[in-house]
């Protein structure tokens, strides 16, 4: 070697290791490494994103699986890896030893999520920043971008996985997924085909617990058309199985006639194989059982905490603390709430619509992501747990489970409503100018929640 960077570039000829013959050394000539790098974002195109995965793959990864699947996190990329990384708190990447030739594939995922991109050029020994526009998870199944690979048909590499929601009076988490920035084509009912389908629970009842249940008459998803029906959505693990998340909004009581044993253990038995549920509030029926009623339950989940569900509901605004000790990424959690705005005080985010249902937690069986510490003053003395997470099936050793489970205790789209009067979006909150709002403390906390459930399953994560 002389020093000059084209005497570490590897041979021209083919080479039967593949795309690992163009790493180059530049080390050994004093020089910095072939870097890639950029910031992932959420489909918004602003959010940027922690933990996401970021790789060059020996091979072609190949089609994700239809449906809820077991994707734990020992089981690897797709594809294989030649090198990788992950974000960190900023969202930002630096991919170091890439192979410095042309036509370099990179794979940006989490879980579901994913967009491949094929750089065209990738020059030795110098870091190549990506624009933010192919860094950013994609919105839509067509969601193009300049250095996005295309397949059959010049379809773009694009993946997200599908996702139920369930509307209800009290919390419109069908909100936080649009302003997430799903593309409205995306957001459909059941039978629409998009990778969000909305579904409403008519056992809540018109006026009371129910939500919205039909888009309005311009809606690109759907004009006017109906929601399918939550209680057949949840009635069978098969149902719940065309998707790889379901996400539960809070109706303002259990309404447990509307929610079966036999639907408690289709959700059950839906997370045992892979499926990640979410749920807010007065779903807490799904863990905690019905209250008072022991046949009406489910056994293993009611190990994982303690409800109260006699809890004063007499403080909506307050402080939620970040749990950095029992929590392992608890510390990295903290610092995502600072770099995007959520905390102004460090492990502390300012959330409206606070509840206090869930009274404390098994550590040694579930995570701890927020809770109410009642030694701030402005807490006024609560003690509650307000996102909980655990790994299913809760009866195998970890490194064994497949789903995951979060309960959130506070109502995570706070300023936006949900009405069976109003069509969707009708209750999503407008800023000043009419446009939709910008997510809130409390939903950027939650949104750093909604893309973790939706990755790899490993010991307590």
């Amino acid at each position: 070697m002389d020093g000059n960077t084209a005497d570490a570039l590897p041979p021209t000829d083919a080479c039967a290791a593949g795309l690992q013959c163009f790493q180059v050394d530049c080390a050994s000539i004093n020089q910095p490494p072939t870097t890639i790098s950029g910031t992932v974002y959420a489909p918004n195109g602003t959010l940027p994103l922690y933990g996401v995965d970021v790789y060059v793959p020996f091979a072609d990864p190949g089609a994700l699986p239809v449906g809820v699947s077991c994707d734990k996190c020992s089981d690897g990329l797709p594809g294989g890896i030649i090198v990788s990384t992950k974000t960190d708190e900023a969202g930002h990447f630096e991919l170091k030893n890439v192979p410095a030739t042309a036509n370099v594939p990179l794979v940006i995922q989490t879980g579901k999520w994913r967009r491949q991109l094929v750089l065209p050029s990738v020059a030795v020994c110098q870091e190549q920043p990506l624009q933010a526009v192919d860094t950013t998870l994609p919105k839509s199944r067509t969601d193009a971008t300049p250095l996005t690979a295309t397949g059959t048909g010049g379809q773009p590499k694009v993946d997200l996985p599908f996702i139920a929601v369930t509307t209800g009076a009290f919390d419109a988490l069908e909100c936080l997924v649009l302003k997430l920035g799903i593309d409205p084509t995306e957001i459909t009912n059941g039978a629409g085909g998009g990778h969000v389908q909305l579904f409403a629970n008519s056992g809540a009842g018109a006026g009371h617990g129910e939500g919205a249940m039909q888009f309005a008459p311009t809606w690109p998803g759907g004009a006017g058309q109906a929601f399918g029906e939550a209680q057949t959505l949840w009635s069978t693990k098969d149902n719940l199985s065309k998707y790889d998340v379901v996400m539960f909004s809070c109706e303002g009581g259990q309404y447990q006639a509307s929610k079966p044993q036999s639907a408690m253990q289709a959700v059950h038995d839906y997370a045992a194989v892979g499926g990640r549920v979410f749920m807010s509030h007065w779903h807490n029926i799904w863990i905690g059982g019905q209250g008072g009623t022991p046949s009406h339950g489910l056994a293993d989940w009611e190990t994982m905490a303690t409800f109260n569900y006699n809890a004063a509901e007499d403080q909506d605004a307050t402080i939620a603390s970040v749990d950095e000790t029992s929590n392992a990424k608890g510390p990295s959690f903290a610092t995502w709430l600072d770099n995007v705005g959520a905390s102004t005080v460090h492990d502390q985010v300012p959330i409206n619509g606070a509840r206090y249902t869930l009274a404390s937690n098994d550590p040694t069986k579930s995570e701890r992501w927020a809770f109410i510490d009642p030694t701030l003053a402005i807490t006024a003395n609560h003690v509650s747990v307000q996102d909980l997470q655990f790994t299913t099936p809760v009866d195998v050793i970890p490194e064994q489970r497949c789903g995951k489970v979060v309960f959130s205790d506070m109502h995570v789209s706070s300023g936006s409503t949900s009405s069976s009067a109003v069509p969707y979006p009708g209750g999503c909150a407008l800023d000043a100018n009419m446009q939709l709002a910008p997510l809130s403390p409390q939903e950027k906390a939650l949104a750093f929640i909604f893309f973790d459930i939706a990755a790899c399953v490993g010991p307590l994560q």
